[in-house]
């Protein structure tokens, strides 16, 4: 009977208030829900499926590009945990069109160790650095709860995720050592003792639990509370040593991004800060001036090199022209290749000990100024060859060449590279956009509009 009256006054004149009241059946999806976006999402490319998949969701839903990038690192924790975990770092470039200042880095490399190490780490653990770079990250244009965007990890984790072609040749590649630490080989290796394969099913609970510690208690829990007593505890025990004064001194930095003018376009690249100090990709940018032929003849001869590479990338973009480009590193493939046991988590191997160079985290982003409009983002992995591969790619793209072609041309190995370009830019031009990734690798690219 209630309803019918507002039914019937809602049809009186005068009555528009009273017709705010009356409930409405909407089927459609909510802001937050899968599906939310209709039209253009923006777009994604990851050299692991399942983070891409993740990100897409996430824009699907109406998250930002910084939304889809924090998720997708996240799920590469769990996904592609040789590459990027809890216990390693990374870098990000991040542009929003409104902002004046242009791309900003957020640098979180896998800790370097203050002080002489304790005794009895012969496995030295960077200082973990994700999970709080990816949180700073997400103040610098996250428009849905950081809680939200680490859930998928979370299930992830805790049902277990095929695991990706990327995963299986990354296993397949050091399983023999990685295997001597009990706590790795119950996680990653099959009941008769083989490494999983493409397809088997990948269970973290431990991880799952940490996860759901920062989802519940907030990031800092992992540096300076309950449970950074708890991972120092355990990384003393798995060789790595670290001590809870240095988790709780690792913190991220929001840096300006160097910044290089291509045409009516600026280029910005993660700054030294990002790579030990050496400015990779834009170094190889300038000596090549912006040139991809010089790019590669001028520098590959001394950049790239042989073996497995200890990074993975990902970029994201959403349909206002809001872009991240990210490089993530555990300093060596596996990090240490010891678990912090009742964590999950992987150590990274702490950088300049013993034969352990950090790796190149190699982005770059172009905009342009004056329209305050979004052009091209590029990420890669592969060791020193990657800055190259990456400044290379990013000049064949503001040449005119489509991400896919680019990164055919330009990437030499054994890097890998992901991008997204758009040749009219965005926002004002949703279709000039497309995403790729490097079809050597084992990622994907994803994108488009919804319908």
């Amino acid at each position: 009977m209630a309803l019918a009256a507002l039914l019937v006054l809602s049809l009186a004149p005068g009555c528009a208030a009273v017709d705010s009241l009356i409930p409405r059946i909407d089927s459609g999806p909510r802001v937050g829900q899968p599906g939310y976006v209709r039209g253009f999402l923006g777009g994604v490319a990851a050299e692991e499926p399942r983070a891409a998949l993740v990100a897409r969701e996430v824009l699907s839903a109406g998250g930002s590009a910084t939304d889809a990038a924090v998720a997708a690192g996240l799920t590469l924790a769990v996904t592609l945990p040789s590459r990027a975990g809890l216990g390693g770092g990374g870098a990000c470039l991040v542009f929003e069109p409104d902002r004046r200042s242009g791309a900003e880095a957020v640098v979180f490399p896998a800790g370097a160790r203050s002080g002489a190490l304790p005794g009895g780490a012969d496995r030295p653990a960077a200082v973990p650095m994700l999970a709080r770079g990816l949180f700073a990250l997400h103040t610098r244009g996250g428009r849905r709860p950081f809680e939200e965007l680490l859930a998928e990890a979370e299930r992830l984790a805790r049902l277990g995720t095929p695991v990706s072609r990327a995963l299986a040749q990354d296993l397949a590649a050091v399983h023999g050592p990685l295997f001597a630490d009990p706590a790795a080989r119950a996680v990653f290796a099959r009941p008769d003792g083989a490494p999983l394969a493409e397809g088997d099913r990948l269970v973290q609970a431990d991880l799952a639990a940490t996860l759901a510690t920062l989802r519940i208690s907030g990031v800092g829990d992992l540096h300076q509370g309950g449970f950074a007593r708890r991972l120092a505890e355990a990384s003393v025990r798995a060789g790595g040593g670290l001590t809870v004064a240095e988790l709780r001194s690792g913190v991220p930095r929001i840096l300006p991004a160097a910044q290089l003018r291509a045409g009516n376009d600026v280029v910005a690249f993660l700054p030294p800060e990002a790579d030990g100090g050496l400015g990779a990709t834009a170094a190889a940018w300038q000596q090549g001036a912006g040139d991809p032929a010089r790019i590669l003849s001028v520098v590959t001869p001394v950049s790239a090199g042989p073996g497995f590479g200890a990074s993975t990338a990902l970029v994201t973009l959403d349909r206002d022209g809001g872009a991240v480009a990210c490089a993530f590193s555990m300093n060596n493939l596996f990090g240490t290749g010891r678990v912090a046991q009742g964590t999950g988590i992987l150590l990274a191997a702490a950088p300049n000990l013993g034969a352990v160079a950090p790796a190149p985290l190699a982005a770059a982003l172009a905009s342009n100024a004056n329209l305050r409009a979004f052009r091209a983002a590029v990420a890669g992995s592969g060791q020193q060859a990657a800055p190259v591969a990456v400044a290379a790619t990013m000049a064949q793209i503001l040449g005119g060449a489509a991400p896919a072609a680019a990164i055919t041309a330009a990437a030499p190995e054994p890097a890998r590279v992901v991008a997204i370009g758009c040749s009219r830019y965005l926002p004002g031009y949703a279709e000039s956009c497309a995403a790729a990734s490097d079809p050597r690798g084992a990622g994907a690219a994803l994108g488009g509009s919804e319908r």
